[in-house]
């Protein structure tokens, strides 16, 4: 037997259950993983908690839990020779992750993909990388962001915000992030300049920036989005993740499945160089998946939370 965080019925993190399963095993084409680490992501628990997002998502009752997870091949099935037992991995299997074991097809088709860990990153780092990572990565391609710029993103200090700040610092912009005022000393440690979110947001990064804005990332909503087209910043250089697919004022939603074939590389190498730090909120073990998931879903950590397995 295995376990598995299941759920059957919609709802808060209370109708998360640690579940003994029949081990699965690879077959033809397919490799099976021995999950170490699973990252939690916003998506995950508002898939689990609202029929119409699962729906999106192909997800159907009874499902797993968790997306983003990192481990280690142990089992390959037949005619499969692009890993072999032994390789440490990380990638996304939709609403599966949070388990001892998953399979998965090789090649992977989207929204599943297997990549192999780089030597220097941890598991638990690995496997806040291909939902925030990637979708960082995404919304400063949307934006066009390009060194000069002054950028405003909002949810600055999230899981995904941690990665959109220090890109953006990376590629040679100035950063200002929206978050909360206790929020302000972890933005500025990734470099960035905290604003405080909130009325009144468009008159407090005047202040901080009278000579105004280029660009924009709302990493949470809406408010960030709607503050920078007040600003009088073109729509094509503001985007979001989170506002559904017609965001306000004609703005570019996004999002990690529109990410480069190289940004994956690109980021992994800055962490390597110590370029780019991962701050790691909170970590889990997979019996206390739920308390994890109340903790990820109130959405005032700093960072990224991790359930080891």
């Amino acid at each position: 037997m295995s376990r598995a965080v299941v759920y059957e019925t919609f709802g808060g993190p209370e109708v998360l259950h640690l579940r003994e399963v029949p081990e699965p095993h690879a077959g033809p084409g397919e490799i099976r993983i021995r999950v170490t680490a699973v990252g939690l992501n916003p998506m995950d628990w508002i898939i689990a908690s609202n029929p119409q997002a699962a729906a999106a998502f192909g997800v159907t009752l009874p499902a797993g839990y968790g997306f983003d997870f990192a481990g280690v091949v142990d089992e390959i099935g037949t005619g499969t020779d692009e890993f072999t037992v032994g390789t440490r991995v990380f990638g996304g299997a939709m609403a599966r992750a949070a388990a001892d074991h998953i399979v998965v097809p090789i090649p992977p088709a989207r929204p599943d993909a297997v990549f192999r860990t780089p030597d220097g990153i941890t598991d638990e780092v690995a496997t806040t990388l291909p939902v925030a990572g990637l979708t960082a990565a995404a919304v400063l391609t949307a934006i066009g962001l390009r060194p000069g710029d002054t950028v405003l993103i909002g949810g600055a200090a999230g899981g995904v915000g941690i990665f959109a700040v220090q890109l953006a610092k990376l590629a040679g912009a100035r950063v200002i992030g929206t978050a909360g005022a206790a929020t302000a000393g972890f933005l500025r440690d990734l470099g960035a300049e905290p604003v405080t979110y909130g009325p009144g947001l468009a008159d407090r990064v005047r202040e901080l920036a009278p000579t105004g804005i280029t660009a924009a990332a709302d990493l949470f909503g809406i408010e960030t989005a709607e503050t920078a087209l007040a600003l009088g910043i073109s729509p094509e250089r503001i985007a979001t993740i989170a506002a559904g697919p017609n965001p306000p004022g004609g703005v570019r939603a996004t999002g990690g499945s529109q990410a480069g074939p190289d940004d994956l590389l690109r980021i992994t190498d800055a962490i390597r160089r110590g370029d780019l730090t991962v701050p790691i909120a909170a970590t889990f073990p997979l019996e206390k998946i739920a308390d994890a998931v109340a903790l990820q879903s109130d959405r005032h950590t700093h960072g990224k939370i991790v359930i080891t397995v």
